[in-house]
């Protein structure tokens, strides 16, 4: 039996906009199989507290850290991971920009949380008293609003430098306490919000400085929540062992929290 015209005519739009689709992804597809990646960072890129850490040593580079992942899913043409736990801005200048260079295509990166010291943070806030807690973040955030802005400036000018035609995502933290959740034990409710505050301040100055310099910012603030410590499904450990895995993300951190953030910003 003929089709209809309208029949006809349906088939044929919904055919055309399949062939659209299929033509964008596979564009898309192209266009990421052809990218330099290089993946920069702190622990939050290099993966630590998401296990599998390979022959990676002090480094703590993750097998599903959200920048192998993304590599895995998208298949650059290369991939060079030098993110490595512990790591501040200085280091990042230091030592890890080395497969940076003209044909450089695509940079991710996280820095700034051990220059302001984010492990001495939460270190008093476990084991001293509120008020040292909440003094300690302050002292952190003043560190954010006076030395942080140009730290970050000479690591963002160094990349460009090196991959002046590179497209940077800088990836923010995420806030580490759902707030009235349910941990009955720990610390108080207001060191938990200072800490909170804290995260906020230094993701703002990121993005601040992400825009100057051009650059796109990825927030993790928004699919952590839900999602923090204290919540019924956190994908952040608390106090943990290894000590250092403490206050970063699970596997599912990265999955579900890093890996969409970068994935839509590039």
């Amino acid at each position: 039996m003929k089709l209809s015209r309208f029949a006809a005519l349906s088939s044929s739009l919904l055919l055309g906009a399949v062939l659209t689709l299929t033509g964008a992804s596979q564009a898309q597809a192209n266009e990421a199989a052809a990218l330099d990646y290089v993946a920069l960072g702190d622990s939050y890129s290099s993966g630590l507290g998401a296990g599998s850490y390979g022959n990676s040593g002090a480094c703590k580079r993750s097998s599903v850290a959200y920048p192998q992942l993304w590599a895995n899913a998208n298949s650059p043409s290369s991939f060079a991971f030098t993110a490595c736990s512990g790591a501040r801005t200085g280091d990042v200048t230091g030592s890890q920009l080395g497969p940076v260079n003209s044909g450089t295509d695509l940079v991710s990166i996280t820095v700034g949380g051990n220059d302001a010291g984010f492990a001495d943070v939460m270190t008093t806030c476990v084991l001293q008293s509120e008020a040292s807690c909440v003094a300690r973040v302050n002292q952190a955030r003043a560190y954010v609003d006076t030395t942080l802005p140009g730290q970050l400036d000479s690591v963002y000018n160094a990349i460009s430098a090196k991959a002046p035609s590179a497209q940077v995502v800088v990836i923010g933290y995420p806030r580490f306490y759902q707030l009235n959740g349910t941990c009955v034990v720990g610390m108080t409710e207001t060191e938990r919000a200072a800490i909170n505050g804290a995260a906020n301040h230094i993701n703002a100055l990121l993005a601040k400085r992400a825009a100057d310099h051009g650059y796109r910012y990825a927030d993790v603030t928004g699919p952590f929540t839900g999602h923090e410590i204290c919540s019924p499904s956190s994908w952040l450990h608390s106090v943990s062992w290894p000590i250092g895995e403490s206050y970063h993300p699970t596997a599912q951190g990265q999955s579900g929290g890093y890996l969409p953030a970068f994935s839509s910003a590039v």
